[in-house]
Formats: C-alpha cells, structure tokens, sequence
C-alpha cells in the first residue's frame, strides 16, 4: 500500500483534479503496466514551458514503469479545437498538421524516454471508420449533452455561431481513448469536458472508464495570464539557452515555486528544502538560477546552461554585453539610419513608435551607453550594439 500511495502522491503533485482517485488505486493495485495518453494538436510548430507540463507528467507515469501514448491529433488538428474559444477555429492543412507534427516528435524525446513511448497519429483509426461510422458515434452523445460545455453555452447564449463538425472534435478525442484502450488520460484544466467524453465512450464500447488527470494552465511570465505566443510571455523550448535562462530569472520569488512544482523533476524534499533555505535568509535568485539551469540542460544541454549562468552572470550583475548576440547588416539612405527605424528593423522593437518611446523612457543603449536622443542617427558604416532593456540585443551594421 505504501509504493501505491508513493506513487499516487507524485502523480497528483502539481495536478488540479483527479477523477477518480479510488478507480486509480485500484488500477494501480492491480500490478499491471498502466496505458497512459496525452494528446497534443500539432497546430503550431514549437512548444513552450506551457505545453510541457502535460508531457512532464507523462514522464512521472514513465518513473513508476507506465507505458505513455504521446498522440499527435492529426485528424482533430483538421477540425479545431474549439476549446475556450468565442469563434469558429479554422482548421489546419494536413500538410500544416504534419509539418507541425514532425517537430513535435523531435521536441518531446527531450523530456520523455523514446523506449517508452508510443507515438500514434488519431487519423489512424478514425479515417477508416468513414462516413457511417461518424454518424454512429454522433448518435452516441446528445446536443443538450454537448451544450453543457462552457464555452459552447457561453456561445449560444450570446447567439454566435456554433459550427456541427466543432461537435465532432470531443466525440472524436473520446473515440481515442476508446482505440488506445487508455487506463488514463492527462489534460488541461479547460480539456475536462472532453476527457470525460472518453469515459462515457469507453463504458458504451465495454471498456473500464479511463481516470481523468487535469493538469492546471502555467501561468506565462506576467504571472498572471495562461502561458501564451500570442500574448509574448512566454519561454519557448527551442529558444536559445541564453533567452530561456533570462526568462527565467525574470519571473517573481512567488510564481518561481508554481514552475518548481510543474516544470521541475526535482523532488518535494528537495523543492521543500529551498524554501526553508530562502525562509532562513538565502537568496531567492539563487534557487531561481538552479530551476534555469536544470530547465536549459533539459532542452539544450549541461555546458549550454553553465555558459548561460555564466553569461546572465555577466549581463546582469556586471552589466557586459553578450557575445552570441544576432549580427545585422541594414540598408541606409543619404548615408544614414535614424536609430528608431535601426530598432524596428533589427526585431528588437515591433515599431518606430514603440522604438522612440523606449528612447523616452530611457530603455535603449547603444554600445553599453544609455541614449535619449529621439533623432539620433546611425552613420553609413558604423557598426554598433542596439540593446532594449536586459535581454534583447544586436550588433548592427550600417551600409
């Protein structure tokens, strides 16, 4: 009883809810290898500290000597989640949805064991089911039942459009776990309508329900919005060591302990050890620079996280300029380039205006030295370091 309650207890950690937690035991009691999955829509090509706690979770199911399904929802991708959304998703191209895919496979063997993971692709089984097989699963799940999801109420309440095939996407994740024969499935917070469609399927096709794990939303650098591309505050996986180790650094003592327990595989002795650490006087930033170090290693190597250590180090409590900075060559005329227009196009401001108010605000240096002159240009073959804030830099060049 003891490994299963050890068991269960790295399970729930960080976890939202579990549903249900006595039909687990049991599972767990049985001494059998337990099918887990998570799906992932390939509908972009990159991943972020974000979409990594689901797949952190597998790797703990992984530790215990579970069997995990990474599956790529190739065919649903197709469809769109609708899933917090207010409007109709587009849908993606296949070739979009394979593209995307492809990187995915490379991406999760940096956190999963590759001996034990099956990757399956959806449109493997529910291509062939056809047009009669569709309708059959359509009939096993009611509009009134459907309607009781958030977001579709939210939406028909308000008069918006709810498109039919947007029904068929939680009928066909259900399906999925209904092929898998999955003992458990792991989501999101906002995936709970959906897996539990999956239960329902698996008890008409005479499956035993699979248990439900929701995994809460990583709040994104702001500490407050749902890690997120669209909305910038978020740590991408294939950004360089450099970006994901300041990135880091830069989020509060408080979220600091949120990333520990969802993005780290250090234990909760060792996590709960650094907080009596930091309660006795130690540096918070400290056992801030060891989750950077471990979350760089995870996904670019040991020596990159030593070399960005050293390289935040370096910015940031001596104020030098980063030696792997992007090098630019941009096009002048009359022999010059206003350092506003300099900014916007090197990437480092998303516009002239928001360059010029940074010069305002005194947020631009060029070489190391802070600028506050709005009409500053930049001659014809000078070469200098455009730098906006602590993180982002570039070496220009004026021709």
């Amino acid at each position: 009883m003891q490994d299963i309650e050890e068991s269960l207890a790295l399970i729930k950690r960080g976890s939202d809810e579990l549903l249900i937690e006595s039909e687990l035991v049991e599972k767990l009691g049985s001494g059998r290898t337990l099918r887990i999955k998570a799906g992932f829509d390939p509908t972009a090509p990159d991943l972020h500290l974000g979409h990594t706690v689901l797949i952190n979770k597998m790797r703990h199911f992984q530790d215990l000597g579970h069997h995990v399904i990474f599956l790529i929802g190739d065919f649903t991708g197709m469809i769109g989640d609708p899933t917090g959304k207010n409007v109709t998703r587009p849908p993606l191209s296949r070739e979009q949805i394979l593209s995307n895919a492809e990187t995915y496979r490379e991406q999760v063997f940096k956190i999963l064991d590759p001996e034990k993971t099956e990757i399956r692709f959806n449109s493997e089984w529910i291509e062939p089911i056809g047009a009669a097989g569709m309708i059959r699963l359509g009939a096993l799940y009611t509009v009134a039942r459907m309607l009781e999801r958030d977001d579709f109420a939210k939406r028909y309440r308000n008069n918006q459009p709810i498109a039919i095939h947007e029904f068929l996407y939680p009928l066909c994740q259900g399906y999925d776990s209904v092929a898998i024969k999955a003992d458990v499935e792991l989501g999101g917070t906002d995936q709970k309508f959906n897996l539990l469609v999956g239960r329902e399927l698996q008890k008409h096709y005479g499956q035993a329900p699979q248990c439900v794990l929701l995994m809460p939303l990583l709040e994104g650098l702001d500490g407050y919005n749902k890690m997120s591309k669209s909305l910038g505050n978020y740590i991408g996986i294939h950004e360089p060591p450099r970006e994901i180790f300041g990135k880091l650094m830069s989020v509060s003592d408080e979220l600091m302990w949120r990333y520990y327990e969802l993005l780290s595989f250090r234990s909760g002795m060792e996590i709960a050890a650094f907080q009596r650490e930091i309660s006795e006087g130690r540096n918070p930033r400290d056992i801030k620079a060891l989750l950077a170090q471990e979350i760089v290693t995870r996904f670019h190597g040991q020596q990159a996280a030593v070399d960005a250590l050293a390289d935040f180090e370096a910015r940031f409590r001596q104020g030098a300029i980063p030696r792997d900075i992007p090098e630019i060559v941009l096009d002048s005329a009359e022999g010059g380039l206003p350092v506003a227009q300099a900014l916007k196009r090197s990437g480092l401001t998303g516009s002239t205006s928001d360059a010029l108010r940074m010069i305002e605000q005194g947020g631009v240096r060029i070489d190391g030295t802070k600028i506050d002159d709005r009409d500053l240009t930049l001659k014809a073959g000078e070469t200098v370091v455009l730098q906006i804030g602590k993180r982002k830099f570039a070496r220009v060049s004026i021709r």
